[in-house]
């Protein structure tokens, strides 16, 4: 199935976390799902913190990534488009927040779940829950804004 990080423009494909032109990056995939979005990631060994648990940090770059292509997803959507119309409209992070459940353990396929759960302007809310082996590790929340004007260059811009 298409990922909405396939179809960000490649000027804005270059992320860490989700850009599919990261070469050294997480690749995370954001894929529709019933009503919200999946995203699926098995952490290397690089990503441990302590032997058996997966590093905090690398918990909370998922729920970010996987929530600003949730963002738009759900942008398109409620614009009556589906993924891969367009190129993606490319939202960043205006504020995460991260509560750790539980340790996240390392070794089993992470499963990132997300719901857009209000759409306002250029601002989307977005719940994600990450759960290891079916268990629930940690919940993120994350206003999505659209890609402000500081961030593009002229070349952006003329687009």
């Amino acid at each position: 199935m298409p990922a909405v990080q396939d179809f960000y423009p490649d000027d804005f494909a270059h992320c860490y976390g989700c850009g599919r032109l990261n070469r050294e990056g997480l690749h995370v995939r954001t894929i529709w799902q019933g009503d919200g979005t999946i995203a699926r990631f098995t952490p290397r060994p690089e990503h441990m913190a302590l032997p058996g648990f997966v590093y905090g940090g690398l918990v909370a770059s998922l729920i970010d990534c996987h929530a600003v292509g949730t963002a738009a997803a759900a942008v398109e959507r409620a614009a009556g488009r589906e993924i891969g119309d367009a190129p993606a409209p490319r939202y960043v992070t205006a504020s995460l927040h991260v509560d750790f459940v539980k340790p996240t353990p390392h070794g089993p396929e992470l499963e990132l779940i997300g719901r857009a759960t209000e759409i306002a302007g250029r601002k989307v809310t977005v719940d994600v829950e990450v759960k290891a082996g079916g268990v629930l590790t940690a919940r993120g929340r994350v206003i999505a804004v659209s890609l402000p004007d500081s961030m593009r260059t002229p070349a952006h811009s003329a687009r």
